[in-house]
């Protein structure tokens, strides 16, 4: 990995979205899902319930360009990491400017981590909006001696969570979520998962987050977009379609710790945090 390119930043790239994508996405990432009448801030916009957007929508709403001359080996990635702090509530249609910076390359032995940095700011104002983190796993890049990144002091409460939500996946859920921008034949294509090593199509990493971001506004934030500050999550295990996803919640002062499970008891999403807007 060419360790120059740490701190050097691509160009700015604009996005929109309208209520339809912000309505798409909440669909997408299961709200109503079984109970239509649910939800209906987010999945409807035309009623006498006020129209809001889900926090974790800015993951899809925004996204920048790496610096020009920096490449990766899609064949040999793996999204690693994620995280999301809103500055600002999201508004039900907007315009914004990304971008994004290389932040770290860490050695992780079987590979590197690249830690990259998005910030998203209205495209009108100028005023910040958000900011997003993502760590990309390089396979066959690490073992060079470099820095092996931040320490992370996470760990489990010695309890038990204070709570768990849990959801259900739809065997369809990846066709809903790739409408929201990620085409990725991976998690349509039956064929192509097979050559990628999955005995099917596997649902996007991304909406499993989205399923969870959402649970945790009801469980940690009182349903209130307003609330929500911040959330990270690490990758751990690719999520089969139709899968039942548990949720474990420990509240703590300011937010909440999390993981995320599958139907076997496995970890997909571990090290969990959230913090939430004007509360330490």
């Amino acid at each position: 990995m060419d360790l120059t390119y740490v701190g050097t930043a691509g160009e700015p790239t604009e996005r929109s979205w309208t209520v339809k994508d912000t309505l798409l996405y909440a669909v997408a990432v299961g709200a109503g899902h079984g109970d239509p009448s649910r939800e209906l801030e987010f999945t409807t916009e035309n009623s006498s319930i006020a129209h809001r957007v889900l926090p974790s929508f800015i993951c899809v709403a925004s996204g920048g360009r790496l610096p020009e001359g920096f490449s990766i080996d899609m064949t040999r990635m793996l999204h690693a990491e994620m995280s999301f702090e809103l500055l600002a509530d999201l508004p039900a249609e907007g315009r914004v400017v990304s971008t994004a910076r290389v932040d770290g390359i860490y050695d992780k032995g079987s590979g590197a981590l690249v830690s990259t940095v998005t910030d998203v700011v209205d495209a009108e104002t100028g005023a910040p909006l958000a900011r997003l983190g993502s760590g990309l796993f390089i396979r066959g890049e690490g073992g060079y001696g470099g820095d092996r990144g931040p320490k992370d002091d996470w760990a489990v409460p010695g309890r038990g969570p204070d709570t768990t939500i849990h959801y259900d996946t739809l065997p369809e859920q990846a066709l809903i979520y790739r409408l929201t921008g990620d085409r990725n034949p991976l998690h349509s294509d039956p064929v192509f998962a097979q050559r990628a090593g999955f005995p099917a199509p596997i649902l996007h990493g991304m909406c499993t987050y989205g399923i969870t971001a959402r649970g945790l506004l009801h469980a940690v934030a009182d349903s209130d977009p307003s609330v929500f500050g911040s959330m990270y999550g690490r990758f751990t295990k690719p999520v089969q379609l139709g899968e039942q996803l548990d949720i474990q919640v420990w509240k703590i002062d300011g937010g909440a710790l999390f993981r995320t499970l599958d139907s076997a008891g496995d970890i997909v999403i571990d090290r969990g945090r959230v913090t939430l807007r004007g509360r330490s």
